[in-house]
């Protein structure tokens, strides 16, 4: 895997690509245990199901800063912080008061395209039940289309 430049190192900004594959598997790793940081982690990594690459994916969706309200995850039990992160995700309203509420003043021109992410990661609200082959392409130009239009409004 070709390694990229280096990020800045921002305090609460963790990355773990270095453990990634880019090879298709035909099922899970084996791996036996949950291990990350428990903010970072998939809804359904925290309900003890079989790792997916689908986990990877989402665990994009839920890295940040440290916020107080959110830096309370690290210490909830697995259950209870997947409930927590269900109900975050589960209702746009609330998850649109969320990142209005948590998003610097920096950030707040991501807050429709981490709404967007959002529908795509969990559709209907709700987490994936199966893998979806084509998550990280739909990621990736929901991604892309952020970038085109902050470019434009910055130009």
């Amino acid at each position: 895997m070709a390694s990229g430049p280096a990020l800045p190192n921002r305090k609460g900004f963790l990355i773990d690509l270095d453990l990634a594959v880019t090879e298709q598997r035909e099922e899970a790793s084996g791996a036996h245990g949950k291990t990350g940081t428990r903010a970072f982690m998939a809804i359904g990594a925290l309900l003890g199901e079989k790792h997916s690459f689908m986990h990877d994916l989402e665990s994009f969706f839920w890295r940040s800063e440290i916020i107080p309200q959110f830096d309370k995850w690290n210490y909830a039990d697995a259950e209870e912080l997947a409930k927590l992160k269900m109900g975050t995700v589960s209702d746009e309203d609330i998850f649109a008061k969320t990142t209005t509420e948590s998003f610097t003043n920096y950030f707040k021109a991501l807050i429709p395209w981490v709404g967007r992410l959002r529908r795509v990661v969990f559709p209907s609200g709700g987490r994936w039940k199966k893998e979806v082959s084509g998550l990280y392409a739909s990621m990736q130009e929901v991604l892309r289309e952020a970038r085109r239009d902050l470019d434009a409004v910055a130009n």
